[in-house]
């Protein structure tokens, strides 16, 4: 099921009466979602994510703007008639009912000519069960669950009707981070497996990148970017996404061009023909730092984390907008790190620059 959203706003009141202008939460909301693809929207808290995801699936009405699924505007269309699953980040699944009881409750709730018997409803519930693990837990109360049993069983709940659209609202936040990982997997097997189009919801960039085929990226309520994951990561159109996405997080440097060379410091780092002479932010990922006895950017040393396959070297310059500057190496090269100067050239792929005003993207 395609799904649509053209100039999609949600505006609260304020609660402020010195300060009564209204609150945009969402604010022209406007991309596609591919049939049968899995979305994720991404952002710092109170960007928005949630409050799309609520007037997706009918629980908010939207301040202006329309909602499409397929070529049926269901903008004013009721939440149980939209045919949605939705996934709370709190599961919130009923503690006196059994595992198939909770998993069956959106089923008895269906009138005349979609009425199901108990035995109909039980062989849904078994497959539901089934295609989320957990058919052997069938008659345990949600108390005798662990935590990824409790939100598989609020999967189950959510895929038994075969909703045209999944929506998860951050729900793998209440786990360790093993089982996140496990059941982020089963996540995206599960949606494979059955071809609905799912929207999930999370700050975890990580999370967003590993599983989404698109990422819808958000700050304050309006759409960053759009894209794969590989793309955004790899091309970021401002310096909020070149920020948000990446671990470790990119290193950040005051900057200036000066005929067509990047300057930090007093340093010539990089060519980059075509840019104007000006201020700008340069930002450069962890993995595109080449340790060199002859690098051009000097920086001087912390320490060195081993991490296994790689190394972490911290370091810190005085025009890095970072407290630290971590550079990742392959192991091998540990060796080769003297204290207490390291020196960097850097890969021209990994570095972006950015406009100091307005924070877009500069090409070269």
């Amino acid at each position: 099921m395609k799904v649509t959203l053209q100039s999609l706003t949600k505006k609260y009141p304020s609660r402020n009466k010195k300060q009564p202008q209204e609150v945009v939460a969402v604010n022209d909301l406007t991309f596609e979602i591919p049939d049968g693809q899995l979305i994720g929207l991404l952002g710092p808290s109170g960007c928005g994510k949630s409050t799309t995801l609520n007037l997706l699936s009918g629980l908010q009405k939207p301040t202006s703007g329309r909602i499409f699924f397929g070529d049926d505007d269901v903008t004013d269309l009721p939440a149980e008639n939209r045919g949605v699953g939705l996934v709370f980040q709190n599961y919130a699944l009923y503690p006196h009912l059994t595992v198939k009881q909770n998993i069956t409750f959106p089923l008895e709730n269906r009138k005349g000519k979609d009425k199901l018997t108990k035995a109909q409803m039980a062989d849904m519930a078994l497959e539901a069960a089934r295609l989320v693990q957990i058919e052997g837990l069938m008659d345990r109360k949600p108390s005798e669950l662990s935590g990824g049993q409790q939100q598989r069983v609020a999967i189950a709940r959510a895929l038994v009707k075969m909703p045209r659209i999944l929506l998860l609202d951050e729900p793998l936040s209440n786990l360790d981070a093993r089982l996140r990982l496990q059941t982020r997997e089963e996540i995206r097997r599960i949606q494979r497996s059955t071809g609905i189009t799912t929207v999930f919801v999370t700050h975890d960039q990580e999370e967003a990148m590993s599983i989404s085929d698109l990422i819808v990226v958000m700050k304050d309520g309006v759409v960053q970017q759009i894209g794969k994951p590989q793309a955004v990561y790899d091309s970021p159109v401002n310096l909020f996404v070149a920020k948000f996405l990446g671990t470790p997080p990119i290193n950040v440097f005051d900057g200036t061009v000066r005929s067509g060379k990047l300057y930090i410091g007093e340093e010539a780092v990089l060519d980059v023909p075509g840019v104007a002479d000006q201020a700008v932010t340069a930002a450069v990922r962890p993995e595109g730092f080449v340790l060199s006895d002859t690098g051009k950017l000097t920086c001087k040393l912390s320490r060195v984390e081993v991490m296994g396959r790689d190394i972490s070297v911290v370091s810190t310059h005085p025009k890095s907008q970072n407290v630290t500057i971590r550079s990742i190496i392959d192991a091998e090269n540990a060796a080769h790190v003297a204290a207490p100067i390291v020196r960097f050239d850097l890969k021209p792929n990994k570095v972006f620059l950015f406009s100091k005003d307005t924070e877009e993207r500069i090409g070269f």
